[in-house]
Protein backbone atom coordinates (compact mmCIF):
# COMPACT_ATOMS: atom_id res chain seq x y z
CA UNK A 1 0.00 0.00 0.00
CA UNK A 2 1.50 3.29 -1.04
CA UNK A 3 0.84 6.52 0.87
CA UNK A 4 1.13 9.69 -1.16
CA UNK A 5 2.23 12.78 0.76
CA UNK A 6 1.61 16.21 -0.66
CA UNK A 7 4.56 18.51 -0.29
CA UNK A 8 4.76 22.26 -0.58
CA UNK A 9 7.70 23.66 -2.52
CA UNK A 10 10.01 25.75 -0.35
CA UNK A 11 9.46 28.87 -2.41
CA UNK A 12 5.66 28.65 -2.35
CA UNK A 13 3.43 30.73 -0.09
CA UNK A 14 1.23 27.87 1.10
CA UNK A 15 2.81 27.87 4.57
CA UNK A 16 1.94 31.54 5.11
CA UNK A 17 -1.65 31.22 3.87
CA UNK A 18 -3.03 30.13 7.26
CA UNK A 19 -1.55 33.05 9.23
CA UNK A 20 -2.81 35.49 6.61
CA UNK A 21 -6.28 33.95 6.71
CA UNK A 22 -6.27 34.13 10.50
CA UNK A 23 -5.22 37.76 10.34
CA UNK A 24 -8.04 38.53 7.90
CA UNK A 25 -10.52 36.78 10.15
CA UNK A 26 -9.23 38.75 13.14
CA UNK A 27 -9.54 42.05 11.30
CA UNK A 28 -13.00 41.09 10.06
CA UNK A 29 -14.00 40.26 13.60
CA UNK A 30 -12.93 43.72 14.79
CA UNK A 31 -14.82 45.60 12.08
CA UNK A 32 -17.89 43.40 12.47
CA UNK A 33 -17.83 44.02 16.23
CA UNK A 34 -17.48 47.79 15.78
CA UNK A 35 -20.26 47.87 13.17
CA UNK A 36 -22.65 46.04 15.48
CA UNK A 37 -21.75 48.36 18.37
CA UNK A 38 -22.24 51.41 16.16
CA UNK A 39 -25.66 50.23 14.97
CA UNK A 40 -26.69 49.62 18.58
CA UNK A 41 -26.24 53.33 19.31
CA UNK A 42 -29.45 54.20 17.47
CA UNK A 43 -31.89 51.87 19.27
CA UNK A 44 -30.20 52.77 22.57
CA UNK A 45 -30.71 56.49 22.02
CA UNK A 46 -34.24 55.86 20.72
CA UNK A 47 -35.19 53.88 23.85
CA UNK A 48 -33.65 56.43 26.20
CA UNK A 49 -35.27 59.39 24.47
CA UNK A 50 -38.63 57.60 24.41
CA UNK A 51 -38.43 56.83 28.13
CA UNK A 52 -37.55 60.45 28.88
CA UNK A 53 -40.47 61.73 26.83
CA UNK A 54 -43.14 59.51 28.39
CA UNK A 55 -41.77 59.79 31.93
CA UNK A 56 -41.94 63.57 31.62
CA UNK A 57 -45.58 63.22 30.53
CA UNK A 58 -46.63 61.13 33.53
CA UNK A 59 -47.44 64.36 35.41
CA UNK A 60 -49.35 65.86 32.50
CA UNK A 61 -48.37 68.41 29.90
CA UNK A 62 -45.44 70.78 30.64
CA UNK A 63 -47.65 73.90 30.62
CA UNK A 64 -49.90 72.57 33.36
CA UNK A 65 -46.89 71.40 35.36
CA UNK A 66 -45.23 74.82 35.14
CA UNK A 67 -48.25 77.17 35.26
CA UNK A 68 -50.98 75.11 36.95
CA UNK A 69 -52.54 77.08 39.82
CA UNK A 70 -50.81 80.30 38.77
CA UNK A 71 -53.09 81.37 35.92
CA UNK A 72 -56.89 81.13 35.42
CA UNK A 73 -58.17 77.87 33.86
CA UNK A 74 -59.22 79.56 30.60
CA UNK A 75 -55.81 81.17 30.19
CA UNK A 76 -54.15 77.84 30.99
CA UNK A 77 -56.22 76.15 28.28
CA UNK A 78 -55.13 78.81 25.77
CA UNK A 79 -51.47 78.27 26.63
CA UNK A 80 -51.83 74.50 26.29
CA UNK A 81 -53.52 74.84 22.90
CA UNK A 82 -50.94 77.38 21.67
CA UNK A 83 -48.09 75.03 22.57
CA UNK A 84 -49.84 72.07 20.93
CA UNK A 85 -50.08 70.01 24.11
CA UNK A 86 -53.83 69.43 23.63
CA UNK A 87 -53.12 67.06 20.74
CA UNK A 88 -52.91 63.26 21.14
CA UNK A 89 -49.76 62.10 22.89
CA UNK A 90 -48.58 60.05 19.94
CA UNK A 91 -48.66 63.14 17.70
CA UNK A 92 -46.59 65.07 20.23
CA UNK A 93 -44.15 62.16 20.39
CA UNK A 94 -43.69 62.00 16.61
CA UNK A 95 -43.17 65.76 16.50
CA UNK A 96 -40.64 65.52 19.35
CA UNK A 97 -38.62 62.88 17.49
CA UNK A 98 -38.63 65.07 14.40
CA UNK A 99 -37.36 68.03 16.43
CA UNK A 100 -34.53 65.94 17.88
CA UNK A 101 -33.48 64.82 14.39
CA UNK A 102 -33.20 68.50 13.47
CA UNK A 103 -31.20 69.25 16.61
CA UNK A 104 -34.10 71.12 18.21
CA UNK A 105 -34.45 70.29 21.91
CA UNK A 106 -37.35 72.69 22.47
CA UNK A 107 -37.69 76.02 24.25
CA UNK A 108 -37.62 76.53 28.01
CA UNK A 109 -40.94 77.51 29.53
CA UNK A 110 -39.45 79.72 32.24
CA UNK A 111 -37.14 81.89 30.12
CA UNK A 112 -38.25 81.27 26.53
CA UNK A 113 -34.66 80.37 25.67
CA UNK A 114 -33.85 77.54 23.25
CA UNK A 115 -32.75 74.49 25.21
CA UNK A 116 -29.83 74.02 22.82
CA UNK A 117 -28.46 77.40 23.99
CA UNK A 118 -28.68 76.21 27.59
CA UNK A 119 -26.80 73.05 26.63
CA UNK A 120 -24.01 74.96 24.91
CA UNK A 121 -23.75 77.52 27.71
CA UNK A 122 -23.66 75.17 30.70
CA UNK A 123 -22.48 71.94 29.08
CA UNK A 124 -18.74 72.79 29.20
CA UNK A 125 -18.89 73.16 32.99
CA UNK A 126 -20.34 69.66 33.42
CA UNK A 127 -17.88 68.06 31.00
CA UNK A 128 -14.99 69.83 32.70
CA UNK A 129 -16.12 68.57 36.10
CA UNK A 130 -16.57 65.03 34.75
CA UNK A 131 -13.05 65.12 33.26
CA UNK A 132 -11.45 66.29 36.50
CA UNK A 133 -13.43 63.72 38.49
CA UNK A 134 -12.33 60.93 36.17
CA UNK A 135 -8.71 62.00 36.66
CA UNK A 136 -9.20 61.83 40.43
CA UNK A 137 -10.68 58.35 40.04
CA UNK A 138 -7.66 57.19 38.02
CA UNK A 139 -5.07 58.82 40.30
CA UNK A 140 -6.66 57.47 43.50
CA UNK A 141 -8.26 54.19 42.45
CA UNK A 142 -5.59 52.52 40.29
CA UNK A 143 -2.49 52.99 42.51
CA UNK A 144 -4.39 52.13 45.69
CA UNK A 145 -5.83 49.04 44.00
CA UNK A 146 -2.31 47.88 43.21
CA UNK A 147 -1.23 48.54 46.80
CA UNK A 148 -4.19 46.55 48.11
CA UNK A 149 -3.29 43.63 45.85
CA UNK A 150 0.37 43.77 46.91
CA UNK A 151 -0.63 43.61 50.62
CA UNK A 152 -3.39 41.06 50.05
CA UNK A 153 -5.18 39.99 53.26
CA UNK A 154 -2.97 42.26 55.37
CA UNK A 155 -3.79 45.41 57.30
CA UNK A 156 -3.26 47.86 54.39
CA UNK A 157 -5.49 45.72 52.19
CA UNK A 158 -8.26 45.64 54.79
CA UNK A 159 -8.03 49.41 55.27
CA UNK A 160 -8.18 50.10 51.52
CA UNK A 161 -11.15 47.79 51.03
CA UNK A 162 -13.06 49.68 53.69
CA UNK A 163 -11.97 52.94 52.06
CA UNK A 164 -13.29 51.74 48.68
CA UNK A 165 -16.65 50.82 50.21
CA UNK A 166 -16.91 54.24 51.84
CA UNK A 167 -16.06 55.95 48.54
CA UNK A 168 -18.87 54.46 46.49
CA UNK A 169 -21.36 54.11 49.34
CA UNK A 170 -21.16 57.68 50.68
CA UNK A 171 -23.72 60.02 49.07
CA UNK A 172 -21.88 62.50 46.89
CA UNK A 173 -23.64 65.50 48.40
CA UNK A 174 -22.61 64.40 51.90
CA UNK A 175 -18.99 63.96 50.79
CA UNK A 176 -19.14 67.42 49.20
CA UNK A 177 -20.51 69.06 52.34
CA UNK A 178 -17.88 67.32 54.47
CA UNK A 179 -15.06 68.45 52.18
CA UNK A 180 -16.39 72.02 52.22
CA UNK A 181 -16.61 72.00 55.99
CA UNK A 182 -13.05 70.75 56.49
CA UNK A 183 -11.03 72.34 53.68
CA UNK A 184 -13.02 75.52 52.98
CA UNK A 185 -14.57 76.51 56.31
CA UNK A 186 -12.19 75.15 58.96
CA UNK A 187 -8.83 75.16 57.19
CA UNK A 188 -9.70 77.88 54.62
CA UNK A 189 -7.41 76.26 52.07
CA UNK A 190 -9.85 76.16 49.16
CA UNK A 191 -12.87 78.13 47.89
CA UNK A 192 -16.30 77.16 49.18
CA UNK A 193 -18.23 77.20 45.91
CA UNK A 194 -18.35 78.41 42.33
CA UNK A 195 -16.16 77.79 39.29
CA UNK A 196 -13.96 80.88 39.75
CA UNK A 197 -13.74 84.09 41.72
CA UNK A 198 -15.44 87.23 40.42
CA UNK A 199 -12.18 88.82 39.27
CA UNK A 200 -11.12 85.73 37.33
CA UNK A 201 -14.53 85.42 35.67
CA UNK A 202 -14.41 89.05 34.57
CA UNK A 203 -11.03 88.49 32.91
CA UNK A 204 -12.34 85.41 31.09
CA UNK A 205 -15.58 87.07 30.00
CA UNK A 206 -13.75 89.66 27.90
CA UNK A 207 -11.99 86.99 25.84
CA UNK A 208 -13.06 87.23 22.18
CA UNK A 209 -13.26 83.45 21.65
CA UNK A 210 -14.08 82.04 25.07
CA UNK A 211 -14.95 78.34 25.09
CA UNK A 212 -16.88 77.95 28.35
CA UNK A 213 -14.21 75.53 29.57
CA UNK A 214 -12.70 77.63 32.34
CA UNK A 215 -9.35 75.84 32.29
CA UNK A 216 -8.89 76.61 28.61
CA UNK A 217 -10.20 80.16 28.99
CA UNK A 218 -7.88 80.75 31.95
CA UNK A 219 -4.92 79.64 29.83
CA UNK A 220 -6.06 81.99 27.07
CA UNK A 221 -5.89 84.96 29.46
CA UNK A 222 -2.16 84.33 29.93
CA UNK A 223 -2.53 85.10 33.64
CA UNK A 224 -1.23 82.31 35.95
CA UNK A 225 -3.27 83.71 38.84
CA UNK A 226 -6.51 83.15 36.90
CA UNK A 227 -5.52 79.57 36.08
CA UNK A 228 -4.64 78.90 39.72
CA UNK A 229 -7.97 80.34 40.83
CA UNK A 230 -9.91 78.13 38.40
CA UNK A 231 -8.03 74.98 39.43
CA UNK A 232 -8.48 75.79 43.13
CA UNK A 233 -12.25 76.02 42.66
CA UNK A 234 -12.26 72.66 40.84
CA UNK A 235 -10.44 70.69 43.57
CA UNK A 236 -13.25 69.99 46.05
CA UNK A 237 -16.08 69.17 43.59
CA UNK A 238 -13.72 66.96 41.58
CA UNK A 239 -12.65 65.03 44.67
CA UNK A 240 -16.24 64.67 45.92
CA UNK A 241 -17.41 63.25 42.60
CA UNK A 242 -14.20 61.43 41.68
CA UNK A 243 -14.03 59.39 44.89
CA UNK A 244 -17.36 57.84 43.93
CA UNK A 245 -15.69 56.19 40.94
CA UNK A 246 -12.28 55.76 42.60
CA UNK A 247 -13.76 53.18 44.97
CA UNK A 248 -15.02 51.13 42.02
CA UNK A 249 -11.65 51.32 40.28
CA UNK A 250 -9.82 50.35 43.47
CA UNK A 251 -11.84 47.16 43.89
CA UNK A 252 -11.55 46.25 40.20
CA UNK A 253 -7.78 46.73 40.07
CA UNK A 254 -7.26 44.82 43.32
CA UNK A 255 -9.35 41.85 42.17
CA UNK A 256 -7.77 41.66 38.72
CA UNK A 257 -4.19 42.13 39.90
CA UNK A 258 -4.67 39.31 42.41
CA UNK A 259 -6.10 37.14 39.61
CA UNK A 260 -3.20 37.97 37.29
CA UNK A 261 -0.64 37.18 39.99
CA UNK A 262 -1.91 33.59 40.06
CA UNK A 263 -1.40 32.97 36.32
CA UNK A 264 1.26 30.64 34.95
CA UNK A 265 3.46 33.28 33.35
CA UNK A 266 3.63 35.24 36.61
CA UNK A 267 4.50 32.04 38.49
CA UNK A 268 7.27 31.46 35.97
CA UNK A 269 8.62 34.96 36.52
CA UNK A 270 8.39 34.47 40.28
CA UNK A 271 10.40 31.24 40.00
CA UNK A 272 13.15 33.19 38.23
CA UNK A 273 13.52 35.41 41.27
CA UNK A 274 11.51 38.44 40.14
CA UNK A 275 10.42 40.46 43.17
CA UNK A 276 6.75 40.63 44.13
CA UNK A 277 6.72 44.40 43.74
CA UNK A 278 8.07 44.14 40.19
CA UNK A 279 5.51 41.44 39.40
CA UNK A 280 2.71 43.78 40.45
CA UNK A 281 4.17 46.83 38.71
CA UNK A 282 5.30 45.22 35.45
CA UNK A 283 3.44 41.97 34.85
CA UNK A 284 0.07 42.27 36.59
CA UNK A 285 -0.61 45.99 36.12
CA UNK A 286 -1.56 46.22 32.45
CA UNK A 287 -3.88 43.20 32.27
CA UNK A 288 -5.71 44.60 35.30
CA UNK A 289 -6.49 47.82 33.41
CA UNK A 290 -8.63 46.10 30.78
CA UNK A 291 -11.69 45.75 33.07
CA UNK A 292 -11.26 49.42 34.01
CA UNK A 293 -11.58 50.43 30.34
CA UNK A 294 -14.69 48.30 29.86
CA UNK A 295 -16.53 50.00 32.76
CA UNK A 296 -15.46 53.58 31.96
CA UNK A 297 -18.63 54.11 29.93
CA UNK A 298 -20.82 53.13 32.86
CA UNK A 299 -18.75 55.25 35.23
CA UNK A 300 -19.09 58.31 33.01
CA UNK A 301 -22.86 57.85 33.16
CA UNK A 302 -22.51 57.66 36.95
CA UNK A 303 -20.40 60.83 36.96
CA UNK A 304 -22.95 62.72 34.87
CA UNK A 305 -25.71 61.57 37.21
CA UNK A 306 -23.68 62.53 40.29
CA UNK A 307 -22.92 65.90 38.74
CA UNK A 308 -26.47 67.04 39.56
CA UNK A 309 -25.86 66.75 43.30
CA UNK A 310 -22.22 67.85 43.11
CA UNK A 311 -22.95 70.96 41.08
CA UNK A 312 -25.82 71.89 43.37
CA UNK A 313 -23.66 71.40 46.48
CA UNK A 314 -20.80 73.53 45.14
CA UNK A 315 -22.89 75.94 43.04
CA UNK A 316 -20.96 74.73 40.01
CA UNK A 317 -23.12 76.16 37.25
CA UNK A 318 -23.28 73.31 34.77
CA UNK A 319 -26.05 71.17 33.33
CA UNK A 320 -26.60 69.43 36.67
CA UNK A 321 -27.05 72.75 38.45
CA UNK A 322 -29.45 74.00 35.78
CA UNK A 323 -31.31 70.69 35.78
CA UNK A 324 -32.04 71.16 39.50
CA UNK A 325 -33.19 74.74 38.84
CA UNK A 326 -35.52 73.67 36.03
CA UNK A 327 -36.93 70.88 38.19
CA UNK A 328 -37.73 73.38 40.94
CA UNK A 329 -39.50 75.62 38.44
CA UNK A 330 -41.18 72.54 36.87
CA UNK A 331 -39.83 73.46 33.44
CA UNK A 332 -40.16 69.94 32.03
CA UNK A 333 -39.27 70.96 28.48
CA UNK A 334 -35.82 72.05 29.63
CA UNK A 335 -35.48 68.97 31.85
CA UNK A 336 -36.44 66.73 28.96
CA UNK A 337 -33.89 68.36 26.66
CA UNK A 338 -31.02 68.13 29.15
CA UNK A 339 -31.73 64.50 30.03
CA UNK A 340 -32.05 63.57 26.36
CA UNK A 341 -28.66 65.15 25.61
CA UNK A 342 -27.02 63.33 28.53
CA UNK A 343 -28.53 60.05 27.29
CA UNK A 344 -27.04 60.64 23.84
CA UNK A 345 -23.64 61.46 25.35
CA UNK A 346 -23.68 58.28 27.45
CA UNK A 347 -24.54 56.14 24.40
CA UNK A 348 -21.75 57.68 22.30
CA UNK A 349 -19.27 57.38 25.17
CA UNK A 350 -20.02 53.69 25.55
CA UNK A 351 -19.39 53.21 21.82
CA UNK A 352 -15.98 54.90 22.08
CA UNK A 353 -15.14 52.75 25.10
CA UNK A 354 -16.13 49.64 23.14
CA UNK A 355 -13.72 50.67 20.38
CA UNK A 356 -10.88 51.14 22.85
CA UNK A 357 -11.60 47.87 24.62
CA UNK A 358 -11.73 45.95 21.32
CA UNK A 359 -8.37 47.36 20.26
CA UNK A 360 -6.68 46.59 23.58
CA UNK A 361 -8.27 43.20 24.27
CA UNK A 362 -9.19 41.11 21.17
CA UNK A 363 -11.25 38.73 23.33
CA UNK A 364 -14.12 41.21 23.59
CA UNK A 365 -14.73 41.04 19.83
CA UNK A 366 -16.13 37.52 19.96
Amino acid sequence: MTVTTATVPPGSSGGAAAPRAAKRRSGGGLWRYLLVRFLLIFPTIFILVTLVFFLMRTTGDPITAAQGGRVPPDRLAELIAAAGYDRPLWEQYIEYLGQLLRGDFGTTLTTGRPVIDVLFTYGPATFELAFYSLMVAFIVGIPLGMVAAYFRDKAPDAFLRVFAILCYATPVFFAGLLLKLVFAVWLKWLPVAGRASTGAELQMQVLPNKTGFYTIDALMTGNPAVLGDVLAHAVLPSIALGLLTAGVFLRLVRTNVIGTLSTDYVDAARSRGVSEFRLVRKHAYRPALIPIITVIGLQIALLLGGAVLTETTFEWKGLGFMLAQFLQSRDFVAVQGIVALLAIIVALTNFLVDILAAIIDPRVRY
